[in-house]
């Protein structure tokens, strides 16, 4: 087959076309891709092959259409996909070849080769490191969260046995992994409560929510709110019950594992230690903003943007706050996250995701919602209501922020 240059509008056939799409569509949905992204993205690659596409995602499902003309009967095909698995760096190798395709240097033929061995590319960082992305954002967010030092190194340690408990469920099979965020946070739990018999200053809620941090919910939670608002009510919907339903499973783990410690040791009840100076900061964020990297599997190429981008985006949520409240820091640091990361991606035609993913994750309200319900679950529940609703606020205000960052800088049509 000839080469296809997409900008010069070159035909390809309808069933070469239909195959590459959906080739395409799978890859880059199993990546991580957002269902708004991935059909504003398909919709522009099968205008550049000369053809209709209407295409609509969830995180369960693909569903496909195409026409030569618009008065053409339309070709629709309903795809059932697994959950996506975030991983960016294999996005940002499908969007490198996506890019050599609409440069005319790549064959369909050849390009279709070059997504099938994407899939067979090792990580590119190995367990090792993977784990070391766990520690630094359990020892990283815990300051944030108002921890002491005590907290925050064992939080550090405690997510290395998350870790662990992820890589055994992935090994399980879905069962497993379907119940893990209970039992994450059940085991968790339980030996945080233990040390706290040894250590009675301990901040049981802080270091449990550190420690499991890094597999909170509140990335789909937002996500899902956010596309609900943006009429993706099929993705959204799901996004919002599966984030919900983990939240819960993590709370439920969490409040079995103390209850079953606390029947084999006795906690004292102590003022929480004193919380790390903010002096520390220089040293602590850096760690997290590393570590979500790292966990995100982010390459090597495109880490310190990625890192830029989040401590960019964490400057912007700090002014907004110093000047109004949390809430404008929210939107003005998304607002910012958002800008920066469409002109990286201009600059670079590499997908925008790689670097706005870590910087929404830093920001997003998880570990509010896991206090919400912690705390309704100790019984104040007017303050747990309250935490648990600020999530969704949260959620609210990157959305805006996001909104008023893409109107500021229009995203190319990218993964």
């Amino acid at each position: 087959m000839t080469e296809t240059n997409v900008n010069k509008g070159s035909k390809v056939s309808f069933d070469d076309a239909w195959r590459f799409i959906v080739k395409v569509g799978l890859a880059a949905h199993k990546y991580g891709s957002t269902s708004g992204r991935l059909a504003s993205f398909l919709t522009s690659l099968a205008k550049g092959f000369g053809y209709q596409g209407e295409f609509k995602s969830t995180p369960v499902e693909i569903s496909f259409g195409l026409r030569e003309t618009p008065d053409a009967q339309q070709r629709v095909e309903v795809m059932a996909t697994p959950p996506p698995d975030i991983d960016l760096d294999k996005l940002a190798r499908l969007g490198d070849v996506l890019n050599e395709i609409k440069a005319g240097t790549l064959s369909l033929k050849d390009a279709n080769s070059r997504i099938d061995a994407i899939e067979q590319i090792p990580p590119p960082w190995g367990k090792f490191a993977s784990m070391l992305g766990y520690v630094f954002t359990g020892f990283g967010i815990a300051p944030l969260l108002g921890a002491g030092w005590t907290d925050t190194l064992f939080a550090a340690v405690f997510s290395i046995i998350t870790y662990g408990i992820v890589l055994l469920s992935a090994r399980l099979g879905a069962s497993a992994m379907k119940w893990m965020p209970l039992t994450s946070a059940l085991i968790i739990g339980f030996l945080a409560t233990m040390v706290k018999h040894w250590v009675p200053d301990l901040n049981l809620v802080l270091v449990i929510i550190s420690a499991v941090a890094i597999i909170l919910p509140g990335y789909s939670i937002s996500l899902g709110a956010g596309e609900l608002v943006t009429k993706h009510l099929a993705s959204g919907l799901y996004n919002l019950k599966t984030g919900l339903i983990t939240l819960l499973k993590q709370i439920a783990g969490a409040i079995i594992g103390v209850r079953l410690a606390s029947i084999i040791v006795t906690i004292i009840a102590a003022e929480p230690q004193e919380t790390v100076d903010q002096k520390w900061m220089l040293l602590y964020f850096p760690v997290l903003l590393v570590g979500l990297a790292l966990a995100f599997q982010v390459s090597r190429r495109d880490l310190p943007w990625s890192v830029l981008v989040s401590a960019i985006a964490f400057l912007g949520v700090e002014a907004g706050s110093e000047i109004m409240n949390a809430n404008l820091g929210n939107v003005l640091g998304t607002i910012v996250a958002v800008v920066v990361a469409n002109f990286w991606a201009r600059k670079t035609g590499r997908p925008a995701s790689i670097v706005l993913i870590p910087a929404i994750v830093m920001m997003v309200s998880g570990t509010i919602g896991f206090r919400g319900l912690a705390t309704m679950a100790s019984g104040d529940m007017a303050l747990g209501m309250h935490q648990f609703f600020q999530m969704f606020i949260v959620a609210l205000t990157i959305l805006v922020g996001v909104v008023i960052g893409f109107f500021i800088v229009r995203p190319e049509p990218n993964l």
